[in-house]
């Protein structure tokens, strides 16, 4: 059994911080737990935009607090995201988050991520893995 929160993980090399400035993230459960997914609380700040395409992942997101616009670049849709609200990527859809005020939501991932990723240029996560060997 796995126990933490996420102030235990503030400063730690799970509490990732986006290259873009646009927002971070604690990420609670990652790939070396191996249990076949990941979960995060991440924070967008408000004003940012983040256009962003998993590619090679699955991803809900269920909102905490917060107002984003979410435009789904594949069929031109956009979406008010408030808290209780989910999304669902199961299309690998390319997306882009437009906050409103700064936007606390809690992540699933599958694959699960390893805590290393940040967005490319295209807005993907890389695919990443754990070495089998690796303990928790």
């Amino acid at each position: 059994m796995i126990v933490r929160s996420f102030k235990d993980i503030e400063g730690t090399d799970r509490h990732v911080k986006a290259a873009s400035g646009t927002w971070e993230s604690k990420r609670i459960v990652l790939a070396k737990e191996r249990v076949g997914f990941s979960l995060h609380e991440t924070i967008l700040y408000a004003g940012t935009e983040t256009s962003m395409w998993y590619a090679n992942h699955i991803e809900a997101v269920v909102c905490v607090e917060g107002e984003a616009e979410l435009t789904d670049h594949e069929s031109g849709l956009t979406h008010s995201i408030t808290p209780g609200t989910m999304y669902l990527l199961d299309g690998h859809e390319r997306h882009t988050l437009r906050v409103k005020e700064d936007f606390r939501c809690i992540c699933v991932f599958n694959p699960p991520v390893t805590g290393r990723e940040d967005h490319d240029e295209n807005g993907v996560y890389p695919l990443l893995t754990e070495p089998e060997s690796e303990e928790v």
